[in-house]
């Protein structure tokens, strides 16, 4: 019984622990399209240079996403390659 009763407790917490950070990675996802939706919206708008002060920040955050697990890294390398095909496209 005792064993039953340690395998419960366990199955709980591992239930607790990955609705937080099922919930963590949901909230920085959203964040992160967000972010790249207002660097498209600014490329086509024209803007050079708040497509410049945004294009690190997009990038930053691409990276971070890579490092946390939420993008597969090959994901990453394609968007901050497309990024920077669409900031240099503008000149």
């Amino acid at each position: 019984m005792a064993n039953e009763k340690k395998k419960l407790d366990s199955a709980q917490k591992r239930v607790l622990t990955s609705k937080t950070k099922n919930l963590r990675n949901r909230m920085f996802k959203s964040a992160f399209r967000t972010l790249v939706k207002k660097y498209e919206t600014t490329v086509a708008s024209g803007d050079k240079a708040a497509a410049a002060a945004l294009y690190t920040l997009v990038v930053k955050k691409t990276d971070q996403a890579a490092a946390k697990g939420i993008i597969h890294p090959n994901n990453a390398a394609r968007k901050k390659s497309r990024f920077t095909t669409m900031l240099n496209a503008m000149a």
